[in-house]
């Protein structure tokens, strides 16, 4: 039996906004981060900072659908009034971080290794990267128990929450960064340690938090919490969106290696207006989170207008902040390139293929949205399956086009490859609502 309930402008935007705040404070921790080791007179240091920080994002990326998952399988429950598996979702969540994290500590010398041979540098760089590394790998367990908790509230529809715990973890973060290395002279293990710590105080304020919230109703036993197939399902939808994240992350790795194809200054203006697109993905994630929190409520609910309204309402205010984005930076991409580089080749070169970056974000919005959508549904499976087709679909279309228009042809390839992305994931969308609130009559 189906349960109604309205889905408005309001409720949208009260998940969208403080999400959107939430994820634009997470550069400005890099920002400082790269600030405070600055001030050491080292070149090698912020070399080693940066070296260590891809190889640990990479990683993490590779565990993002912790929090994704969590918030789709919440949402449903949230929806379909089960208070019991709330909980267990939680629980169940949780147990999934941190094993995976203490799995992650206990093979990443090998990991480091390959990273620091894929990303090179002087050893005295990589020195560094190592450092930083071993240190903050330390909290790996507490980092995707963080994931599960700020996906377990983002599936209840507690954006502020998730707003308040995210500024929380960057804020103290920010604070114990500059303490430690300016300070406390503590370096570049400063910078790592100060992350730990910051994500240990966040678990115990996310679990303080999520407490408060379950105080007064029944526990689910721990039966219910690993129960066998709950656990498969967690599982593997958990594993069709790692896949999908490492194919996202094999197409940009794919963009910067033909990038550098053709030569160190076309590599930086790419690079630079990568940028746009990163930028504009902060924007609009809160969008998609939206999407995922209510289109995950309407299914666990089986509620199809709810549904309905919610992918409007997310491609709707979508597309106004993805056109914004596009005409800002159509307005003032050449003051951001000049801000981010001071060399004035690769600011001309930059200036050459602006207008496929501006681009960016109106063409990238349905994906990112329909991401949104997918992740919420739980509807991994199609999700992976489209990324994979839309990769090839970008792979082809670089083979095509990049004899003739050079790096021109790179850009419309991406912007092929966004396209791709949500035009599947559209197509799929209209067949899965369909099955999921019209089921055939078994026989």
């Amino acid at each position: 039996m189906s349960q109604s309930f309205a889905v408005t402008n309001r409720l949208f935007l009260s998940i969208s906004i403080p999400m959107t705040l939430a994820y634009i404070s997470t550069p400005l921790l890099g920002l400082v981060d790269t600030a405070v080791i600055g001030q050491i007179d080292n070149a090698a240091l912020l070399g080693g900072l940066a070296v260590g920080s891809v190889i640990f994002d990479i990683v993490f990326v590779t565990f993002n659908f912790l929090r994704s998952g969590t918030t789709g399988l919440a949402a449903q429950a949230f929806g379909a009034g089960n208070s019991t598996e709330i909980k267990a979702v939680l629980f169940r969540a949780v147990l999934l971080g941190l094993a995976c994290g203490i799995v992650l500590f206990a093979i990443h010398p090998p990991i480091l290794s390959v990273g620091l041979n894929l990303l090179g540098g002087s050893e005295e760089v990589q020195a560094a990267a190592s450092a930083y590394f071993t240190v903050r790998i330390l909290a790996a367990p507490l980092s995707l128990a963080n994931y599960a908790i700020l996906g377990w509230f983002l599936g209840l529809g507690k954006a502020k929450t998730g707003l308040f715990i995210q500024t929380f973890l960057n804020g103290v973060n920010i604070v114990l960064s500059v303490w430690f290395v300016l300070g406390l002279d503590w370096g570049i293990t400063g910078v790592a340690a100060a992350t730990g710590i910051s994500e240990l105080l966040t678990l115990l304020l996310g679990a303080a938090l999520a407490y408060r919230h379950m105080t007064g109703d029944a526990y689910p036993n721990w039966r219910q919490v690993l129960d066998k197939d709950k656990l498969i399902a967690m599982m593997t939808l958990n594993r069709d969106i790692m896949i999908r994240s490492f194919t996202l992350l094999f197409a940009f790795a794919f963009f910067t290696a033909r990038s550098a194809d053709q030569g160190d200054t076309i590599l930086a203006a790419n690079a630079v207006l990568e940028k746009f697109l990163l930028i504009a993905g902060y924007f609009l994630d809160g969008n998609a989170v939206a999407a995922e929190q209510i289109a995950g409520r309407a299914v666990g609910a089986r509620y199809r207008p709810a549904f309905r309204r919610a992918v409007r309402l997310s491609l709707l205010w979508g597309f106004g902040l993805g056109g914004f984005g596009t005409l800002v930076f159509l307005g003032t991409g050449t003051y951001i390139v000049d801000f981010m580089t001071v060399n004035d080749q690769v600011r001309q070169v930059a200036r050459d293929y602006m207008l496929w970056a501006s681009l960016g974000p109106v063409v990238g919005t349905l994906a990112y949205q329909m991401d949104g959508v997918f992740i919420g549904a739980t509807w991994s499976k199609d999700m992976r399956n489209m990324m994979l087709i839309s990769l090839a679909v970008f792979l082809a279309s670089y083979y095509a086009l990049f004899p003739q228009l050079g790096n021109h042809g790179l850009w419309l390839a991406m912007l092929i490859f966004l396209s791709a992305r949500g035009l599947s994931l559209l197509y799929m969308c209209r067949l899965r609502e369909e099955q999921q609130f019209c089921p055939k009559p078994a026989e």
